[in-house]
């Protein structure tokens, strides 16, 4: 709001002077502090806001008579209700501690058994981590041969019930192994369970016993007392959480929740009883069937080695005899040149006669007769002489062959018998079920 003037301030913008003035006279223009003689309000306003004041200072007076008036009644009606809602909250606290000390026992009693459940169920846990631990031992030992296995050479790789044996046996111990790695980790969820059951059970403890300490305390409070003070706003503030029936439910919950978990760790004991027990015995069971497979093989090993080194030793005299053969035949063969020689000689000197002296006569026939035999006989023994050289590189061949295989055979014999010396020591049945 502003008064209404006779004068207006005349206001001119800064780029005034650049604009065209026909008269030729600069613009009037007042002061700026023009302004600040002239009246904020009129003499209406000012008769408006006394009437104002006056009013609202009638009705504050009329208020507080009328405050004054009930003050007194207000007075005695409240100390009564003080007094009743005292005595009423004081009972109230009473009771309140009565229940506090019958769910405290009953949490007690249980976080007892729930302590004595979850400490025979670690125990469990560490004899099937102690069982686990120690199949390692005997499936190091199989995986090994099985490695060893590997080094055999040529024919001797055949997948025989040795091998068999040992992939079931790994097999067999790896199963187990992780039936009973399950089971720990089972029992690990379950204790994992039991200590939130654990947690959730002093946790509740803990809160009753300090709820039971403060009630009591409350319960203890008089008007007289040292320790009461104001605390201004703590009613508007609520922070309560329960009412008694979710209240009773919270540690009816508890318990209920630490039973069950109880339940599941007796369920689990028994199971992890069962798994070391079955598994104990099946790997004794593929151990000794494994080590009978080896004894067999070791056996047939030797036996197939001893009839290569009898067949080499006939290979060898065989040999021997061939070589003989070849010798005569070369000796045999080079005695033919001679004859072979004298022969063409003769036809090449005969060739020389002259004229009519050329007759195919007796001798004629008969030199070229024997020049065919010889070539005939000559080209025989080379035959046979390659046959025997053929049949010499192929006894080498064999001989070659055997030897390679009798080695093969004591290779597959020493890696056996290796493999049964690192088999000679097993767990006992108490230390695969964890004792």
């Amino acid at each position: 709001w502003r008064p209404n003037l006779l004068h207006k301030v005349v206001s001119v913008p800064p780029s005034s002077d650049k604009q065209f003035n026909p008269t030729g006279r600069p613009p009037t223009i007042l002061p700026a502090s023009r302004s600040t003689l002239h009246a904020r309000y009129s003499t209406r306003d000012w008769h408006h806001a006394n009437m104002v004041q006056l009013k609202g200072s009638e009705a504050s007076r009329y208020s507080a008579g009328r405050l004054n008036a009930d003050s007194m009644r207000l007075i005695q009606d409240k100390d009564q209700l003080t007094y009743r809602m005292q005595e009423d909250s004081r009972r109230n606290l009473g009771e309140r501690i009565s229940n506090i000390d019958f769910w405290r026992s009953e949490l007690v009693y249980e976080l007892e058994c729930l302590l004595k459940a979850t400490q025979d169920l670690e125990t469990a846990k560490k004899r099937l981590e102690c069982a686990a631990d120690e199949m390692q031992g005997p499936l190091k030992v199989a995986l090994e041969c099985l490695y060893h296995r590997e080094k055999r050479k040529g024919i001797d790789l055949v997948h025989d019930y040795v091998e068999k044996n040992l992939i079931k046996e790994v097999d067999v111990f790896k199963d187990c192994q992780e039936i009973l790695t399950k089971l720990a980790q089972k029992i690990s969820k379950q204790l994992g369970i039991n200590r939130d059951a654990q947690h959730a059970l002093e946790q509740d403890l803990s809160d009753k016993n300090s709820a039971h300490f403060i009630d009591e305390k409350c319960f203890n409070l008089r008007n007289t007392s040292d320790s009461i003070n104001f605390y201004h706003g703590v009613e508007k503030a609520d922070g309560t959480v329960s009412v008694p029936a979710t209240w009773a439910k919270f540690s009816e919950d508890n318990i209920r929740c630490s039973q069950h978990a109880r339940a599941n760790s007796v369920k689990l004991r028994e199971e992890a009883e069962v798994g070391l027990e079955s598994t104990s015995e099946e790997m004794w069971n593929h151990f000794i069937s494994t080590n009978l497979a080896f004894n067999n093989r070791i056996a047939e090993v030797a036996d197939a080695k001893n009839k290569l080194q009898a067949q080499l030793a006939k290979i060898l005299q065989e040999i021997f005899q061939t070589e003989d053969t070849i010798m005569l035949l070369e000796r045999s063969i080079k005695a033919k040149e001679y004859p072979l020689k004298v022969a063409q000689t003769r036809l090449e000197g005969r060739t020389r006669r002259p004229n009519i002296e050329l007759c195919r006569d007796a001798p004629q026939f008969q030199l070229v007769t024997e020049v065919y035999a010889i070539d005939d006989t000559l080209h025989t023994l080379k035959r046979r002489l390659q046959e025997a050289h053929d049949t010499l590189q192929m006894l080498i061949l064999n001989k070659s062959k055997l030897e390679q295989e009798i080695s093969v055979k004591a290779n597959s014999f020493f890696i056996d018998k290796k493999c049964m010396d690192m088999r000679k020591v097993f767990p006992s049945t108490p230390r695969l079920i964890g004792y």
